[in-house]
């Protein structure tokens, strides 16, 4: 400007006519203008016009004059180097003065001024156009010029309307920071920028190109982070807040209505560019997709926390997902069918998924579902972005399933209320789509379909219009759909009244064309085959192999042939045949001892469900694998090597799980990652076995030996890991009560089918087996996982225990309890700190809860085993609380890297929350609690000593339970009642599967594996009762002995009958009884005298047991066993020892004996070589005198049958005549050779009744050469029966009546039928036709009732072999050839069939007296005899017709 001045100017002089100035031409303008009103505010106007559109401002201060300092001030406002001197006022005061020499407004100077400055920071140093970040020197620059703009504002000399005309001509050159600082800084908002300018479309594209860029920078730069999150957070604010607030006047003025609609567009922008960079596919790390991700990153609470109201946020939330399902809706519905599955939340974009999980923070499930339904009915939406959000939401809201659930049934009612198809395509698209995310947050698309058409409660049922509306939908749907799905309807077809079925075979048969078509048979689905996940269908041959692997791992936990082989081999025989059974049966080297796969050929082979031919096949196969075995040796290494990479992708996201710990209130996030572990997990264990409900109702875990595929135990290690590296990780942030349900959701996913017996099993290894040597933050986090595995009790079935013993079924968290074992001082320990770990855990986590679901939270078994525990090895614990702890529970102290169990369990223990749990009765440790527990531990590897453990002892029972309260769990200071629960208890550990292998052996019950102190205590505290003080408060005679009565009562519980389980179970409980009465005083069997006269102690429930139960299975043949029969008669002894006539006593005794229970004299005989000794010794010691009579008579009948035996005259029999009889068959047994004959002499003199009994004896004995062939010689048992039935038959006395004795016979027969085990008696009928060849052949005319007892007995034989009770004598058949037919039950059957045939023609006509009776009972176990029998019968009544009758 000053050189175009000074050209002027010399080219006037030069010219001779001078040029005026600008100031003498505006003062002629000046002068010449007319005067008017007004006229200097226009000239004002026009002057700061023309300054503003054609001037620099630079050129223009240096033209006028003034002083040089403040003009350079002026020039150097932007420097803060320059003006760092320079004070705000002096910069106000030199542009007043300059504005006043212009002529203009001092606040449109200024506000051009700071304008020009800003842009010559925003454009300095060269930098590059695409940039919105200032660096440091242009932030430090303009940081100077906004604290002069300040100023001018301050006082009133600053314009920001003639700010923002400035920045509106220089906007695509202006850095979006200082559009921000100079928004923040309050020197013109974003809202007066945007407003000022006319262009809206610009405006937008401006702020759109910036924000993008923005974003990129922000991923970018790691100095600039702050600055720019607070950028986009203000400007995503102030967009929310301007474009979605509610107007409460709406008669506002349009700038407002402009700035939300531009406010809505910019939103809009930046939305739709992120939808669109999604569905063309972004690379990890590009540009874009770090915009797209900062952009979604500020859907957050962070970004919106600082406004007053949730509403605009609300409002906003509410439109971007609107915006979501509706962008570009392409897709049609027949799209959506046939790809849906690929829209699952694992398969979904991670950065779309983040975006749904934003969206739902500030809405809730309700509000989520409500809008879906809004956005579905008012507009076309795009399929994927509205599946792939349901799956989102049932997958992050616990809530979510129902509602869902009740969405689809409004959906559904809508449907077929007025035939609406778009609300039933509505329906089973998102049911598909919520059942892909799996059983665990949403049923299966099988259970879903057979549970709303499978039934007349379902909407379809309503008229023949709905139906036919059903089969349309679905038959529309057949050549878009899954295979899968298809399967679904055929399998689980909807109800149809019979006289529609058309509908339904019309669409059975195009479903069945269009499986066809793809290549997929409904007839070769595999056995468990998930029909619910909609993936590929594999191959048959490959599901084959699945289902081969299913069911062998079901064969093993419950040893029979699981329900959908045998299903499969009757309803699906081609699948069966064609693919099972050839993948069941693939060739291998067989191993020696066969394994679950081959047990499930066998028992398969067994039922005839698999071809012999194919089996032959088969074992011909396996034999020639075994030559080439070194051929396949490296197939075990390939299959693992096909495995790591699905173990790889599991680990990788369990890793990525553990990031989301640093906040584990974020269930979202959690969720999200969750699902991609569920993903991983079923790639881990095979396609489709995860899914699904359970087959059996128990889960089968082998607690003994539990073992694990290596795949399997890699999987649950990997995931047990994970919770508890998750839970320390988790723990170091926020304690349990406020971590969220992560924990919960974690072990929820444990739950399915396939997976949790695979969990269940390496707890049991690492719990039962390996507890000791787990650290301290495996106890920890295995002790969490036990109480959430807890909580999931009523969603899993009970666990079945697998072993050799009886199985038994417990729920999770009993069972869980029950891997926690006490036998060794380190099982000890471990069982206090998993127990104090885990009541913590579960106390602190539902801290703030109440009492009852604290409760439900914690096994009562936990509770017991840690009182146990803490009171067997902390002796603090025994004495009475001194002050109740108030502080929260011990988990804190447990996280520490030194943590002190023991102080952890005491401080516990003290705890007051603890203590009032303890009131609680399920949580009692009773008298039998502590029992069941002390019996467990193994005394050579107990922590405490011999002697520290009486001392326990003695404290629990005598100081703690005996005092204690019934209702406590104690025994109200009864020590009968403390006696009968140890009793009980002790037994109930004898039979239980801890004890198993040892019962055979019934000396070594509690040597093996229990604490046989407690049997000691049981001595010691009978003893008190029978001699102590305590001895008054023994039971009166009515009510019997505490034992016996034990015993009365467990027998009667037992299942009765003959059967071979029922009699194994009550032989045990009976060796059982028999270790314990042995164990005690032997008093206990006699009794003490009574004080009447004469003195007859009270034997009676000793008599009633053998009577009933040890004569049947503690006993040999007609005797019990020796150690029973001593303790009987030292108790005698004993008993006769307090009596004032010894003598007397033992004669009542015995007397009463032979009549009561004459099996116990029968075994005084047996036993009587081992038994006299004693005998004598003690009564001459005791009471210096002879035998008492009886005992007497004893020796007598022992030397009457060894005189038999003799050359010797024989003795005289002394009375009665069985008890002879039962001293010379025992005698005849013991002896090595025996002349049977010759000694039979002998007997010419003695009674029939002697022999009749004899033989009765010789009978058992013959029965037991087959029950017992090791004890007894079978051949000399039936040649002393043959010959004492020679001897009956020479003196003609008859022998029948002991093969007609019943219960109702008194005298001899009632003697009798106590002398023999019942199984014996049975079995008479056997022995009785094991003799046939030694009958007399006139026994048919000689006797009359020998047809009676022979057709008896022949019916009777055949009745046992039916029910299977001739099963134990068959066994001696195969011992030798010359035995074939005679210990074989059917020969047997067979010989005595032909003989009755042979003889019942020969039978005389009273032979069949009472015949029709016997016939009418029994006569239908053979009906050829029978009708013979009436025939012969019906002959010889029609003879006496015809003979003459006698009249005189």
């Amino acid at each position: 400007m000053s050189d175009l001045r000074t050209q002027d100017a010399a080219s006037g002089s030069s010219s001779g006519s001078r040029r005026r100035t600008w100031a003498e031409l505006l003062a002629g303008r000046v002068e010449r203008q007319l005067r008017g009103p007004g006229r200097g505010h226009r000239l004002q106007d026009s002057a700061v016009h023309l300054l503003r559109r054609h001037l620099n401002l630079d050129d223009l201060l240096l033209e006028v004059e003034g002083p040089a300092c403040k003009t350079l001030c002026l020039n150097q406002l932007g420097d803060p180097g320059a003006s760092a001197n320079l004070s705000s006022s002096f910069i106000g005061s030199a542009l007043r003065d300059q504005a006043s020499r212009l002529g203009v407004p001092v606040a449109v100077l200024s506000s051009q001024t700071v304008a020009s400055s800003i842009m010559q920071i925003c454009s300095s140093n060269g930098e590059p156009t695409h940039r919105v970040l200032l660096n440091a020197e242009q932030r430090k620059k303009l940081s100077s010029v906004l604290e002069v703009a300040q100023y001018l504002l301050a006082h009133s000399m600053f314009s920001r309307f003639s700010f923002c005309q400035e920045l509106r001509e220089v906007q695509n050159f202006l850095l979006l920071e200082a559009v921000w600082h100079l928004h923040v800084q309050n020197i013109v908002s974003l809202q007066e920028l945007l407003e000022s300018h006319a262009d809206t479309q610009a405006i937008v594209a401006w702020l759109f190109r910036d924000l993008c860029l923005l974003c990129e920078q922000m991923e970018v730069s790691t100095q600039d982070t702050d600055i720019a999150q607070a950028m986009l957070s203000d400007f995503v604010q102030l967009f929310v807040l301007r474009g979605f607030q509610k107007s409460s006047d709406p008669r506002r003025n349009m700038e407002p209505e402009r700035m939300a609609q531009l406010a809505i567009a910019v939103l809009r922008r930046m939305l739709i560019f992120a939808l669109e960079a999604l569905a063309t596919g972004l690379q990890d790390e590009s540009p874009v997709y770090k915009a797209v991700k900062c952009w979604f990153g500020m859907f957050c609470g962070h970004t919106f926390g600082r406004m007053m109201s949730t509403d605009c946020p609300k409002r906003f939330f509410s439109h971007t997902l609107t915006q979501v399902l509706t962008h570009k809706p392409v897709l049609k519905v027949s799209d959506a069918v046939r790809l849906q599955r690929d829209w699952s939340f694992a398969k979904t974009h991670p950065l779309l998924s983040s975006l749904y999980r934003r969206l739902f923070v500030m809405l809730s499930p309700e509000e989520l579902i409500g809008h879906l339904e809004e956005v579905l009915g008012t507009h076309e939406v795009n399929w994927q972005h509205v599946l792939s959000c349901v799956s989102t939401l049932v997958i992050c809201s616990p809530e979510a399933q129902q509602l869902v659930q009740d969405w689809v049934t409004r959906l559904l009612a809508r449907a077929f209320e007025s035939c609406d198809l778009d609300s039933m395509v509505t329906a089973f698209l998102v049911v598909r789509q919520a059942a892909l995310e799996g059983p665990s947050v949403f049923p299966s698309y099988a259970d879903w379909f057979q549970a709303s058409f499978g039934s007349t409660r379902g909407f379809h049922s309503g008229s023949k219009k709905t139906l036919v509306f059903l089969f349309k939908f679905l038959s529309d749907l057949v050549p878009f759909e899954a295979p899968r799905y298809m399967q679904v309807h055929i399998l689980y077809p909807p109800l149809v009244p019979s006289k529609y079925r058309s509908l339904l075979t019309d669409y059975v048969t195009l479903a069945k064309t269009r499986l066809a078509d793809l290549k997929v048979s409904v007839e070769n689905m595999g056995l468990y085959e998930d029909l619910s996940s909609a993936k590929d269908v594999t191959e048959p041959h490959s599901q084959a192999h699945q289902d081969v692997e299913k069911a062998i791992a079901v064969f093993e936990h419950t040893g029979k042939v699981p329900v959908a082989v045998m299903e499969a081999s009757i309803f699906r025989r081609p699948y069966y045949m064609s693919h099972f059974l050839p993948a069941l049966l693939t060739p291998r080297v067989l191993p020696r001892t066969p394994d679950s796969r081959a047990a499930l050929i066998e028992s398969l082979r067994r039922a005839d469900k698999i071809p012999p031919s194919l089996y032959s096949t088969y074992c011909q196969a396996c034999s020639s694998a075994a030559e080439k075995k070194p051929e396949n040796a490296a197939l075990g290494t390939k299959t693992e090597a096909i495995c790591v990479e699905p173990l790889g992708l599991l680990a990788a996201a369990l890793r990525e799980l553990r990031t989301t710990m640093t906040d584990p209130t974020q269930y979202d996030v959690f969720s999200a990652q969750m699902a991609v572990v569920s993903e991983r997990l079923s790639s881990a264990l095979g396609l489709g076995e995860e899914d699904g409900s359970f087959e059996e109702s128990q889960v089968q875990v082998n607690i003994f030996s539990p073992e694990l595929e290596p795949q399997d135990q890699q999987v649950a290690d990997l995931l047990l890991t994970s919770f508890c590296q998750n839970l320390i990780a988790a723990n170091g942030f926020t304690p349990p009560d406020r971590q969220g349900p992560w924990a919960a959701h974690f072990v929820t996913s444990l739950c399915g089918r396939r997976l949790l017996p695979i969990v269940l099993t390496r707890l049991c290894q690492l719990l039962r087996h390996q507890g000791p040597g787990l650290s301290a933050s495996h106890v920890l986090g295995l002790a969490a996982l036990v109480i959430h595995l807890g909580e999931c009790r009523p969603a899993v079935p009970e666990v079945h225990v697998a072993s050799p013993a009886p199985v038994k079924s417990l729920p999770l968290p009993e069972f869980l309890s029950s891997l926690l074992t006490l036998r060794t001082a380190e099982a000890s320990l471990f069982c206090l700190k998993f127990c104090t770990a885990a009541i913590s855990y579960s106390l602190c986590k539902s801290s703030s809860q109440s009492k009852d679901i604290l409760c439900s939270c914690l096994s009562p078994a936990l509770m017991k085993k840690f009182q146990f525990i803490l009171f067997r090895l902390l002796s603090e614990a025994r004495g009475p609380l001194s002050q109740e702890d108030t502080a929260g529970p011990p988990w804190k102290l447990l996280c520490l890297p030194s943590a002190d169990w023991q102080r952890a369990a005491l401080c516990l223990w003290k705890q007051r929350t603890f203590q009032e749990l303890l009131q609680e009765k399920e949580f009692h440790l009773t008298y039998r609690d502590w029992l069941q527990l002390e019996l467990e531990i193994q005394p050579e590897f107990d922590s405490l000593s011999d002697m520290e453990r009486w001392d326990f002892h003695q404290w629990a029972i005598h100081e703690h339970f005996l005092l204690k309260p019934s209702e406590a769990g104690g025994c109200d200071g009864d020590m009968q009642t403390a006696c009968t629960v140890l009793v009980d208890v002790l037994i109930d550990f004898c039979q239980s599967l801890r004890s198993y292998n040892c019962l055979e052996n019934s000396d070594l019950v509690l040597s093996c594996t229990g604490n046989r102190d407690i049997f000691s205590r049981l001595q010691e505290m009978a003893a008190d009762l029978e001699q102590g003080p305590v001895a008054p408060q023994r039971c009166s005679p009515s009510q019997g002995h505490f034992l016996f009565r034990v015993f009365r009562r467990r027998l009667q519980a037992l299942a009765s009958g003959w059967d071979v389980a029922a009699r194994l179970q009550r032989q045990q409980e009976l060796l059982v009884y028999r270790w314990i009465l042995l164990g005690l005083p032997p008093s206990i069997l006699v009794g003490s005298p009574q004080n009447k006269q004469p003195a007859t102690p009270d034997c009676t429930e000793f008599f009633h047991l053998v009577n009933s139960e040890l004569r049947n299975f503690c006993c040999h043949g007609s005797a019990l066993t020796h150690d029973i029969t001593v303790h009987f008669f030292r108790g005698l002894l004993n008993t006769c020892s307090q009596s004032r006539d010894p003598s007397l006593t033992a004669n009542l005794i015995l007397t009463t004996c032979q009549t009561e229970c004459p099996i116990v004299v029968t075994s005084a005989l047996l036993w009587w070589p081992r038994l006299e000794p004693e005998l004598h010794t003690r009564w001459r010691r005791c009471f210096q005198g002879p035998l008492p009579q009886e005992l007497q008579r004893l020796w007598e009948a022992q030397l009457f049958g060894k005189s038999c035996l003799s050359s010797d005259l024989a003795s005289p029999p002394p009375g009665p005549a069985w008890v002879s009889a039962a001293a010379l068959h025992f005698a005849i047994q013991q002896a090595e050779e025996t002349r049977i004959k010759s000694q039979l002499e002998k007997l010419n003199c003695q009674s029939e009744e002697l022999l009749v009994v004899l033989f009765f004896f010789s009978l058992m004995g013959l029965l037991s050469s087959h029950l017992t062939p090791h004890a007894v010689d079978f051949l000399k048992a039936v040649d002393i029966c043959a010959e004492i039935l020679r001897c009956l038959d020479k003196r003609k006395v008859s022998w029948l009546v002991l093969f007609q004795l019943t219960d109702t016979d008194g005298g001899l027969g009632q003697v009798l039928l106590r002398l023999a085990p019942d199984p014996y008696i049975r079995l008479l009928p056997f022995a009785f036709y094991s003799l046939l060849s030694y009958f007399d052949e006139d026994a048919f005319i000689r006797e009359d009732a020998f047809l009676r007892v022979a057709v008896d007995m022949y019916l009777k034989l055949i009745c046992l072999f039916v029910t299977g009770e001739t099963s134990a004598v068959s066994a001696l058949a195969g011992r030798s050839q010359e035995l074939q037919g005679q210990g074989d039950p059917v020969g047997l059957i067979i010989k005595a069939r032909h003989f009755l045939l042979q003889s019942i023609p020969r039978c005389p006509e009273k032979s069949f007296a009472n015949m029709a009776e016997l016939l009418a009972t029994s006569g239908h176990c053979d009906p050829e005899v029978s009708a013979a029998l009436l025939s012969r019968h019906q002959a010889v009544s029609d003879d006496d017709l015809y003979q003459e009758p006698h009249l005189f």
